[in-house]
C-alpha cells in the first residue's frame, strides 16, 4: 500500500519549534510580502504550533518584516495599476488576506490617490473594447458592462464609462443590466 504525497509528508514532517519557525518565516518573507494573517497560517500548516506561530509572527512584526499597513498599500497600488482592479475588488482581496478595515481603507486611498478610479476604468473599458468588438461587436456593452463589473468597479462609475464610449460612438447603448 503506498501513502500519498502529502500524506508522506505530513508524517514525516515533524512540529516546528521557535527556532525553526522563525527560520521558516524569514525564508517565505525573502521571496515576497506576507499579512500577518496569511504568514501565521502558513507556518501552521508548516507544522508550527499556534502558540509559537503567533509568537514568532508577532517577533517578526515589532522587528518591522510583518507590516500589514505597507502590504496593503503596495498590494492595492499595484493591482489597481497592472490589473486595473477598482475599490471593490481591491477591498475584498484584502479583506480576505486578514488586512484590517482601516488599513484597507487607507490602502485604497493610496492607491486612487494619482489616477481616479473613474479614469483607471475608462482606461481599462477603452483597451478591452477593442478585444470585445473584434469578437461580438452586438455584444461588446454588455460584456464590457460585465468586465468591469468583475475588476470591481462600482455600477455608477461602470454606468459613465459606457456613456462616454457610447457618446463617442464605440458601442452600442447598454440597457439597465
Amino acid at each position: 500500500m503506498t501513502l500519498s504525497r502529502r500524506s508522506r509528508r505530513s508524517e514525516a514532517r515533524p512540529a516546528l519549534d521557535a527556532s525553526r519557525a522563525r527560520t521558516v518565516a524569514l525564508d517565505l518573507l525573502a521571496r515576497k510580502p506576507w499579512t500577518r494573517r496569511d504568514l501565521t497560517a502558513r507556518l501552521r500548516r508548516r507544522g508550527a504550533p499556534p502558540d509559537i506561530a503567533d509568537t514568532v509572527v508577532a517577533e517578526l512584526e515589532a522587528r518591522g518584516y510583518v507590516d500589514d499597513r505597507a502590504f496593503a498599500a503596495v498590494w492595492a497600488e499595484s493591482r489597481a495599476r497592472s490589473r486595473s482592479f477598482g475599490r471593490q475588488r481591491l477591498q475584498e482581496e484584502l479583506r480576505a488576506r486578514g488586512v484590517a478595515r482601516p488599513l484597507v481603507e487607507a490602502a485604497l486611498a493610496f492607491a486612487f490617490e494619482d489616477t481616479s478610479e473613474l479614469a483607471r476604468a475608462q482606461a481599462a473599458g477603452a483597451r478591452r473594447l477593442a478585444i470585445l468588438r473584434r469578437r461580438a461587436p452586438d455584444q461588446a456593452s454588455r460584456r464590457l458592462h460585465d468586465y468591469l463589473r468583475r475588476r470591481g468597479y462600482p455600477a455608477e462609475v461602470v454606468r459613465q464609462v459606457l456613456r462616454t464610449l457610447c457618446r463617442d460612438g464605440a458601442v452600442e447603448e447598454l440597457s439597465e443590466p
